[in-house]
């Protein structure tokens, strides 16, 4: 079996991406000398080096990339080397321009940035094998290897291509899932429309059309695209498991739904021997260390619950979006560490040295422009000592108080075109839901909706309009034995081929909730409703109503005005030994927290209201102990109370009874006992 963790590391990884082929090799040795004062353990290199390692067909330079390892091992620096994957040379597409990614509207891209593949493409597929090939052969035993680094993010930039060539892999794919055209044709509802099909050859990529296509055909384009990039993934993963055997082999996630909407990140979750995570802040006027948790958690449940790996951030701003503000003083530390407060071994970056020239010399880095005199390098020194210090955490994991449940394919499926709502948004639904859960001071693991969700006292539904048959059996198990489910508005609706579950709204939902939804009656923009509930309290809400018919459950909170007052708002099901909440529509951030609270006292979760605001608590336990992490977003100081005294490993003080965090500040504890 490969190994989990990267190979030679005894604590946590710190460092970044390093592109020595940008610099002068009269640097190398300052690079080295500097990584060592700052405490990095390790550095990704070759992402992008495929033009030098293979300058034309079949002749390959690796003298220099020989030498780097070389420097590297002798400093004592571990390396996560790249398969340089994602970018093809301009040799490659001269000879093979078919490999260049199609628009669905037919327009072909142009090499000269990153990430422009075809990844139906064998002549692509061949090269990219080769080249991991020869990399395997020669670096496989190197002293200096501690994990293999597969592409570069994929699905960032062009997860889809239309070409003829996908169109082909595509009937492939479908003979494959569905084994008929008869299959397919019941699947995708052809009858709409006229559009069925008598054989497979007749079957085309959802390319640009007169008006909206099939909404089942673009959504299996989707997975098929993404199976297309896994299978590329797990063809070079399966090559350096041959010739490097035992070092672990990943590719770096951006689960972030902020960065990352093409990937089905609990299939790739399953190949990678160790997952890791690109994040980054954005600065949308959002808390950004929120969604920077949820991030974190997410990950950390694409990993099935196991520590996983930050292979980049930014140590300050990045220069990609609009607006790129530097980040605060202790900004970066407090970022880093809440990353690895939610299960991340160590801390990397993008980048290590700052680059001088191409797309992003204005992305902040490790050592930057300015050098070794400057805010961002004090930061990095410290931060690195800091990360030392928690070398005791390695292996242990995070431990979580609820769930929430996501997929990636239902997200696919409700951003197709004719919903009810352009308003309503399963990101902006999943993102609410998780900041509400985060301001009751509760950790989130996210799970699958057919995963085991036993363990946990309350599951929360904030967006899963695709919902199969055997999701909605799992959350019934988990309610009657007594679990406490939550459940928005517009969740269950249709199956795995985007077809309405036969009978009322919400379908695979509506026996676990003991209602029915006779009829969508979603808000124009500007309206508002409010909602009576127990005790004369008032809730306001927008976007999303509905006419919902009790089957069983009680009213809760009822529609005071608005299409559907007078009618049932939010609900509450006794099934079994648990309870599952309804709530049809969208309520404010206030009344939120209100009904979560109420679902919290059903699963007996007391949240922490002896916790300010952006003051987070993170466990993180295993055979070498419980560790607390305690860490301040706020600019005041704050006291956190210890369930049992113990040692900050930050500045190797006692602790006990309540833990002063000072403002911006993180504090990591180890409990005694």
């Amino acid at each position: 079996m490969p190994e989990t963790t990267p190979r030679g590391l005894s604590g946590l990884a710190f460092g970044g991406d390093y592109n020595p082929e940008q610099w002068p090799e009269s640097v190398w040795d300052e690079d080295v000398r500097l990584m060592r004062e700052a405490g990095v353990t390790m550095v990704s290199v070759g992402i992008f080096s495929w033009a030098l390692l293979e300058p034309s067909p079949g002749v390959y330079d690796f003298g220099w990339l020989d030498r780097n390892l070389d420097l590297l091992h002798g400093g004592g620096i571990r390396v996560d080397l790249g398969t340089p994957t994602v970018v093809p040379p301009a040799w490659f597409y001269r000879a093979h321009p078919d490999a260049l990614p199609v628009t669905a509207d037919g327009v072909r891209l142009e090499f000269g940035s990153r990430g422009a593949i075809c990844h139906s493409n064998a002549d692509y597929r061949a090269a990219a094998a080769n080249i991991t090939t020869r990399l395997a052969e020669r670096y496989g035993d190197h002293p200096a290897l501690a994990m293999w680094h597969v592409h570069n993010e994929y699905g960032v930039p062009v997860s889809a291509c239309y070409c003829d060539s996908c169109a082909a892999h595509f009937r492939r794919w479908l003979a494959t899932t569905y084994g008929t055209v008869d299959a397919v044709n019941e699947a995708w509802g052809t009858a709409f429309w006229g559009q069925r099909y008598s054989s497979l050859e007749q079957i085309n990529p959802p390319r640009q059309a007169a008006t909206v296509g099939n909404p089942a055909q673009a959504l299996d384009y989707r997975r098929f695209a993404d199976t297309t990039m896994r299978e590329n993934f797990t063809a070079e993963r399966d090559i350096l498991h041959r010739l490097s055997p035992g070092v672990p082999v990943t590719t770096n996630f951006m689960t972030a739904l902020s960065q990352c909407d093409s990937v089905d990140y609990w299939a790739w979750g399953r190949e990678a021997d160790l997952v890791t995570n690109d994040h980054y802040l954005i600065t949308d006027g959002r808390r950004t260390h929120v969604n920077l948790a949820m991030a974190a958690d997410l990950t950390r449940s694409v990993a099935g619950g196991a520590p996983w790996l930050l292979l980049e951030h930014s140590t300050s701003g990045v220069n990609w979006q609009p607006r790129n503000p530097a980040k605060a003083p202790g900004q970066m530390a407090r970022n880093s560490l809440a990353h690895v407060a939610r299960g991340s071994e160590g801390a990397m970056f993008f980048q290590w040295r700052q680059s001088r020239r191409g797309a992003e010399k204005f992305h902040s880095a490790m050592l930057p422009h300015g050098g070794t005199d400057t805010r961002v390098w004090r930061e990095v020194t410290e931060l690195g000592a800091a990360v030392e210090a928690l070398t005791p955490i390695r292996g242990t994991r995070t431990e979580a108080d609820v769930a929430v449940l996501w997929d990636w394919q239902s997200w696919w499926a409700q951003t197709l075109d004719w919903r009810p709502s352009e308003d309503h948004d399963a990101r902006e639904r999943a993102d609410t839901y998780y900041e509400a859960l985060y301001d009751h001071h509760l950790t989130v693991d996210f799970a699958h909706p057919e995963a085991d969700l036993s363990r946990y006292p309350l599951v929360v539904v904030p967006a899963l309009y695709l919902m199969t048959e055997a999701a909605g059996r799992n959350v019934e198990e988990y309610v009657a034995g007594g679990g406490t489910l939550v459940v928005s508005y517009f969740s269950g609706i249709v199956d795995e081929h985007d077809a309405v579950h036969d009978g009322p709204y919400p379908g695979a939902l509506r026996d676990v909730l003991g209602l029915t939804v006779e009829e969508f009656s979603p808000l124009l923009r500007g309206e508002r409703v409010r909602l009576s509930g127990p005790d004369g309290a008032e809730l306001d809400a927008d976007v999303w109503t509905e006419f919902v018919v009790p089957r069983g459950a009680e009213t809760v909170w009822t529609y005071a005005d608005g299409p559907a007052a007078g009618r049932p708002a939010v609900t509450r099901h006794r099934l079994g030994e648990g309870t599952a909440w309804y709530v049809s529509t969208r309520p404010d951030a206030e009344g939120l927290a209100t009904l979560l609270g109420r679902a919290a006292e059903d699963a007996r979760i007391t949240p922490r209201a002896d916790l300010p605001r952006d003051v987070e608590v993170v466990r993180r336990a295993g055979e070498s102990g419980t560790f607390l992490f305690a860490i301040n977003h706020t600019a005041t100081d704050a006291k956190v109370p210890l369930d049992a005294p113990g040692t900050e490993l930050l500045t190797g003080e006692r602790a006990a009874g309540r833990l002063a965090v000072p403002a911006g500040a993180v504090r990591v504890v180890r409990l005694d006992g």
